[in-house]
C-alpha cells in the first residue's frame, strides 16, 4: 500500500516529534513516543508506524523523496514494514555498491580529489610517467578543470622522493579503459565514508560482494587496478594516495582472480595477462631477500619510507613523540617539526615508524600485536596470504594452462608452485604453530622466538588450507572460544592486551573491537575443514550484530564494532567510519557490506529466519 504525502511537512513532523537528540536520525537512543500517524493527502487514510526501526525506515524513505523535490510524494508501506535482512541486503545490491563507486576520469575526478583528506589548494593528481595514456588524457582534462593540476612520478621514484610529495600530496591515477567515444575510468569501489580512494586489501572483500550480488564488472574492474597497480607503482598499493607509494597491503590478489574465475573469466587472455601481474607481485615484492622475504623463508610486513606516517591526525604520535621532545629539549611540536624536516634523525625513532609503517601495510593499523615489532616477524597472517597464492597460482596453471605456464624466458609449472606451497607450509608450523595453546603465533626472526600475542590472524591458517586436521581441531574447540562474543569475534583475546600492557590505550584491531575480514576468513576456514555447524554460528553471531545495529540505529553500517557491548559505538582510536551521516545510510561500509552478502549465502533457511526475528544469538548457541 502506498501514502500520498507533503513530504516535506511530514519529514518535519517526524524529526520534530521523534529525533529527540536532534542528530538527525531516528534511534533506540530517542526518547519520543515511537508512534507516528500517517495520513494519506488524497484518501484520508490513517495508517499508525510504531518503534524505532519502522520509524527510521519512514524517515529514511522521505529523505530520498526531498531530494527529488517533490511537494507531494509516494511512500510504500511495504518499504516501511520490510523485513529487516531484505532491506539490509536489497540497499547493500541496489544502492550501496553503486553510492561507493569511483572512477578517476573527467565524469568522476572532482569526487576524488575534492574531499576532506585534501590539504593542497589545488587539487593534485599524480600519474605515473609509465603510463603514456594516462599523461595525455590527464594533461589534456589539467586544462579543461579548474582547480586541477597533474603531477608526473618518474618510472622510478626514492623513497626521499616520495617524501617531498608530502607538501602537495593528491590522489593517485587509476586505470583507463577504451570506451566507444573516449577514455573512461576503471571503477573502483571504496570503502566508504572519508575513505574515499581504492585500499589495497578491503578491495577484495568488497570483490566478494560484488560477484555474490552478481556485480562482475565491478569485480573484474578492481582486478584491472590491482594490475595497473603493479604495473605503474610497482605495487599494490595500501591506498591511491601519495604518501602510500612505499607501502603495499595484504596480498589477495590471486584470491580475488579465483573469485571471478568462479563466475566468469573474460577470457584465457585476460587471465594470462593477470596471472603474469599476480607472479610479478609475488617476486618483486614479496619475495626479495632482505625486503619482505626473511632468512627464515618466510615473510614480513616491511614498508619502505622515511619518519612518520601522513596520513594520521594531528597528535596521534604524541605519546611517542613525547619523551624524544624531552631528550632533545625542545616543545612536542617543534620536535615534531624539525623531525619531519630531517633537521633532527633519531635513529631509536627512526626504528619506531618503520615497524609503523609495516603494521599499516599489514591492514592492521593498528594492533598491540605489532606496535613497535612489525617488521621483525614473520606473522601468520602475511604467511597464510602468500601460501594461498602459492595454492592458487598452481591452481591456474594446471586448469587453464595445462600444468605449464611461460613469462619470459622463465617457464613456470603448477607442480614449481605447489612446492613452494609446501616449504613454505613446513616452516609455518615449524616456527608458528604452538601446540600447548592451539594457535599459530607470529614467529620473531630477530630473537628467534615465538611472539604469544592471541590474535584472530591464528586462524588465516584454515582460510589458506595449511593445517592439518589436529590443528584445524583445535584451533575450533580450544582456541576459537576464547575469541568468541555474542557478535562474533574479537580481534584479539583480552587475556593478551593484558601481557602487552595496562595502560595502552585501546587499539582498534585487538579486545573487544570486532572486523569483517576477520569473521570472513574464519567462516570460510570453518567451511574448508568441514566445520559447517560452527560456521553457520558465527556467521549467524556476525549477521545479528549488523542487523540489531542497524535496526536500532537508522540503517547504520560502521566498519567496526565494538563486540563486548555489540555495539558501533567504538571509542578507539580514529573513531568509526560509516557512522557520520543526516537521515540515511546511503553506503553503508564496503567490507561489512560484503561480509553481509557472504554470510546470507552461508546462512540456512532456519536461521535466516530467527535473524529476521532479531533472536540473539546467546539464545540460539
Amino acid at each position: 500500500m502506498k501514502f500520498l504525502l507533503n513530504v516535506d511537512k511530514v519529514f518535519q513532523e517526524l524529526l520534530l516529534q521523534e529525533d529527540t537528540d536532534q542528530d538527525k536520525k531516528i534511534t533506540k537512543d530517542d526518547s519520543g513516543p515511537k508512534k507516528f500517524v500517517l495520513v494519506d493527502e488524497v484518501t484520508k487514510q490513517k495508517e499508525t508506524i510504531v518503534g524505532t526501526y519502522q520509524l527510521s525506515n519512514l524517515l529514511q524513505e522521505l529523505a530520498q523523496l526531498k531530494e527529488t523535490n517533490l511537494t507531494l510524494g509516494e511512500v510504500d508501506l511495504s518499504r516501511i514494514q520490510e523485513n529487516p535482512v531484505h532491506r539490509i541486503s536489497r540497499k547493500i545490491k541496489d544502492d550501496y555498491w553503486e553510492e561507493l563507486s569511483r572512477t578517476i576520469d573527467k565524469k568522476g575526478l572532482t569526487q576524488i580529489v575534492e574531499d576532506e583528506k585534501t590539504s593542497n589548494e589545488v587539487a593534485t593528481l599524480y600519474v605515473s610517467a609509465k603510463d603514456k595514456q594516462g599523461v595525455t588524457y590527464f594533461q589534456e582534462l589539467e586544462q579543461e578543470l579548474p582547480n586541477f593540476k597533474v603531477e608526473i612520478l618518474p618510472e622510478d621514484y626514492t623513497v626521499e622522493f616520495v617524501e617531498t610529495l608530502n607538501e602537495k600530496p593528491g590522489i593517485l591515477a587509476l586505470a583507463l579503459e577504451q570506451k566507444i567515444y573516449s577514455l573512461q575510468g576503471v571503477p573502483f569501489v571504496v570503502p566508504g565514508g572519508r575513505f574515499n580512494e581504492m585500499y589495497g586489501w578491503d578491495s577484495y572483500f568488497i570483490g566478494v560482494g560484488l560477484l555474490i550480488d552478481n556485480q562482475i564488472g565491478k569485480a573484474i574492474a578492481i582486478a584491472e587496478n590491482f594490475k595497473y597497480q603493479i604495473i605503474h607503482y610497482g605495487k599494490i598499493l595500501n591506498a591511491n594516495r601519495s604518501y602510500y607509494l612505499t607501502r603495499t597491503q595484504p596480498p589477495l590478489y590471486s584470491s580475488l582472480i579465483i573469485e571471478i574465475a568462479k563466475k566468469k573469466i573474460p577470457s584465457l587472455d585476460w587471465l594470462r595477462s593477470h596471472l603474469e601481474t599476480i607472479i610479478l607481485e609475488y617476486n618483486t615484492v614479496w619475495m626479495v631477500q632482505g625486503n619482505r622475504l626473511t632468512p627464515t623463508g618466510l615473510n614480513r610486513y616491511k614498508a619502505d619510507g622515511i619518519g612518520m606516517p601522513f596520513e594520521v591526525e594531528p597528535g596521534h604520535f604524541d605519546d611517542v613523540l613525547e619523551p624524544f621532545a624531552k631528550k632533545y629539549n625542545l616543545p612536542i611540536r617543534e620536535f615534531e617539526k624539525q623531525y619531519l624536516k630531517r633537521a633532527i634523525v633519531d635513529d631509536e625513532l627512526d626504528e619506531y615508524f618503520v615497524h609503523d609503517r609495516s603494521m599499516r601495510e599489514s591492514g592492521h593499523d593498528t594492533t598491540n600485536r605489532l606496535i613497535n615489532t612489525c617488521a621483525n616477524l614473520n606473522s601468520v597472517d602475511i604467511n597464510s596470504f602468500l601460501y594461498k597464492y602459492e595454492k592458487d597460482v598452481a591452481h591456474l596453471i594446471a586448469i587453464y594452462f595445462d600444468n605449464v605456464f611461460q613469462v619470459g624466458s622463465i617457464v613456470y609449472t603448477s607442480e614449481d608452485w605447489e612446492q613452494k606451497a609446501i616449504l613454505r607450509k613446513d616452516k609455518i608450523n615449524e616456527l608458528c604453530w604452538n601446540e600447548e595453546a592451539s594457535m599459530y603465533f607470529d614467529f620473531d626472526f630477530v630473537n628467534h622466538k615465538q611472539f604469544p600475542f592471541e590474535a584472530a590472524t591464528t586462524f588465516f591458517p584454515l582460510w589458506a588450507g595449511l593445517c592439518d586436521e589436529n590443528q584445524a581441531k583445535k584451533l575450533v574447540e580450544i582456541a576459537l572460544p576464547q575469541f568468541v562474543k555474542t557478535g562474533g569475534i574479537t580481534g584479539s583475546t583480552k587475556a593478551s592486551i593484558a601481557t602487552v600492557s595496562e595502560e595502552a590505550p585501546p587499539r582498534q584491531w585487538d579486545y573487544p573491537f570486532g572486523w569483517a575480514p576477520h569473521q570472513m576468513l574464519l567462516w570460510e576456514g570453518l567451511i574448508n575443514y568441514n566445520y559447517l555447524d560452527k560456521a553457520q554460528e558465527m556467521v549467524y553471531r556476525w549477521l545479528w550484530l549488523i542487523t540489531r545495529n542497524a535496526v536500532d540505529y537508522n540503517g547504520t553500517i560502521p566498519e567496526k564494532f565494538d563486540l563486548e557491548i555489540s555495539s558501533h559505538k567504538v571509542f578507539a582510536e580514529y573513531g568509526n567510519v560509516g557512522t557520520e551521516f543526516d537521515y540515511i545510510a546511503k553506503e553503508g561500509f564496503g567490507w561489512v557490506n560484503a561480509s553481509y552478502q557472504y554470510g546470507l549465502q552461508i546462512l540456512n533457511e532456519e536461521l535466516r529466519k530467527k535473524l529476521s526475528e532479531l533472536i540473539s544469538p546467546d539464545d540460539i548457541f
